[in-house]
């Protein structure tokens, strides 16, 4: 099907910082909007970009207006901090405010379902439905994913790379860059090397914003309590072989948000939405049709 772009990607100043944001759909920025409003919030922050999102979701334009960007000290957009979660989450509804939606679909994978979680539970009347991907409600995928990475018969892991990225110690960006080349063969059910090459090559390093997530947020985030609270429709996808945010925190969230459903692809890592992409934007589509107030 084809999409259509209403805007090049444009630096937005949201909350005292500069966002780089892109809209797919038919409508433009500030217009009243003929289609609902989905916002999807990148994964890795200091090391993701809107190039997944838009990529992988580019494909609901033709219902949706797709907001994608990139989140405050990741990909081209500006460092202010703090990179808390509360900030991050003020500034999507920043850019909720700011494209003229009074309600959206939030949606985020991995790093960015930590900050759609967290959006739903402090935005709840903003919120008209939550698609997540391969994310936890708590740090405990930490251990589980450390233990994944050292087991894994794919590649040995030199331990100290897993260790500073994991606590966020890395030195520079060129650090990041090494720890992140360190870990990328374990994403994806099936490897292939030319595709982590190109991964490495194409990564927008910000080591600040990955340090500060890593070494501050991380080890007090736990959100679980909170998730019963979340009123929205909920979709919690993950892929079978996972190995950083494993299928059992993705049924943690099913089982603590009311009437959420869980989805798993069984042939797919980390990312689902790349790996059985089809299957993905089915299983999306039959969700958000669902919706009696898709519509914002």
């Amino acid at each position: 099907m084809s999409v259509s772009v209403t805007s090049e990607p444009t630096m937005v100043e949201i909350n005292g910082n500069r966002l780089n944001v892109l809209v797919l759909g038919d409508d433009a920025p500030g217009d009243a909007p003929e289609k609902p409003v989905m916002i999807v919030h990148h994964g890795a922050p200091g090391l993701g970009s809107m190039a997944e999102p838009r990529a992988s979701f580019a494909a609901f334009a033709d219902e949706y207006r797709v907001l994608v960007f990139d989140a405050r000290g990741s990909g081209a957009s500006e460092g202010n901090g703090p990179f808390t979660h509360e900030q991050w989450a003020a500034d999507v509804d920043g850019l909720r405010e700011w494209i003229g939606a009074e309600r959206i679909v939030m949606a985020g994978g991995s790093y960015g379902g930590f900050i759609s979680m967290e959006y739903a539970i402090r935005y709840p009347q903003r919120v008209a439905a939550l698609v997540l991907r391969d994310t936890a409600a708590d740090n405990a995928n930490q251990e589980l994913a450390l233990r994944n990475a050292l087991d894994s018969a794919r590649v040995e892991i030199d331990r100290v790379k897993l260790d500073r990225i994991m606590s966020g110690t890395v030195r520079d960006d060129e650090d990041l860059r090494d720890c992140w080349a360190e870990i990328l063969p374990l994403y994806d059910h099936e490897l292939d090397w030319d595709k982590v090459r190109q991964r490495v090559e194409n990564t927008p390093y910000r080591y600040a914003t990955h340090n500060f997530a890593f070494a501050v947020n991380q080890p007090n985030y736990d959100i679980k309590s909170l998730l019963p609270g979340i009123s929205c429709p909920t979709l919690v996808t993950v892929g079978r072989h996972d190995w950083i945010t494993p299928v059992e925190c993705s049924e943690t969230i099913a089982r603590l948000i009311p009437d959420a459903k869980l989805v798993v692809f069984e042939h797919s890592g980390h990312s689902p939405q790349v790996e059985e992409a089809e299957r993905f934007q089915q299983v999306v589509r039959e969700f958000l049709a669902g919706i009696p107030a898709r519509q914002a």
